[in-house]
């Protein structure tokens, strides 16, 4: 009997080339997950992410999902996943799920959180998790250019990917920016994202924060659905898919 496997996950995306697989490699979050659990049931098994994060980056609380032709618990199905996985990526829970519910289609929020140093040079234990970008930011300007964001817009400028004929409206429901001492924290939560956005939406903002760009100019750069309008797109490292939603809570 098929069984519907909702997992939690968390991995360092450092050395992989991103979640989704893809036919000219075999290192990717997904493909390792899909392996492990062939070799489990004895059969091709398709994982399903929330989301599909890019090379290098991180996350928390990732979602997946695999439908599964097996007779384990879902315990063992998670101690197994967990023995034969990487020490960099860890199912952090496995319940069973209605056999409708699918990880991307049914995500109501994703929230991602972009961390800064604006130190020099991170410390050595951080540097693979937060981008240092050697100077003081404005914060204050930063999060009045963030209120401009927030909303439903179409937020073309931010996207890096070729759409085509697909809508790039999205709506952020928040921008919270977050300083203690020389570390920023930038949270973003909204009901999806476009390809690259919340790097560039961070890199927008780090400019902002530099003085290279005015807060007030965040509704032309939205108006304009230009690429080339916005900032530059943040390292991969300093990103991290936070939490899945699939049902509104109050904030």
């Amino acid at each position: 009997m098929s069984r519907n496997i909702r997992m939690i996950l968390q991995y360092d995306g450092t050395r992989y080339d991103g979640w989704q697989k893809q036919g000219n490699t075999d290192n990717t979050i997904q493909g390792k997950l899909e392996k492990v659990l062939g070799r489990m049931t004895g059969q091709e098994v398709e994982v399903h992410g929330s989301g599909r994060t890019d090379a290098g980056v991180h996350a928390a609380g990732q979602v997946a999902n695999a439908h599964l032709e097996t007779e384990y618990s879902v315990e063992e199905i998670k101690a197994y996943i967990n023995r034969y996985l990487p020490e960099d990526i860890l199912v952090l829970e496995a319940a069973e799920a209605d056999p409708r519910f699918h990880s991307r289609l049914n995500a109501v929020e994703k929230i991602y959180t972009y961390r800064l140093d604006m130190a020099e040079k991170s410390q050595v234990f951080e540097r693979k998790y937060r981008y240092a970008v050697g100077e003081r930011l404005d914060v204050e300007a930063m999060k009045r250019a963030a209120g401009f964001l927030v909303g439903t817009h179409d937020f073309k400028s931010f996207s890096s990917g070729k759409q085509g004929k697909k809508s790039t409206v999205r709506t952020l429901h928040e921008i919270s920016i977050f300083a203690d001492g020389t570390k920023v924290d930038i949270r973003f939560r909204g009901d999806g994202f476009l390809y690259n956005m919340v790097r560039i939406l961070t890199g927008t903002l780090i400019e902002t924060g530099q003085g290279k760009r005015d807060a007030d100019s965040m509704p032309g750069i939205l108006e304009a659905k230009d690429r080339q309008k916005a900032g530059f797109t943040a390292p991969a490292r300093g990103l991290f898919l936070t939490e899945v939603r699939y049902f509104r809570k109050r904030s």
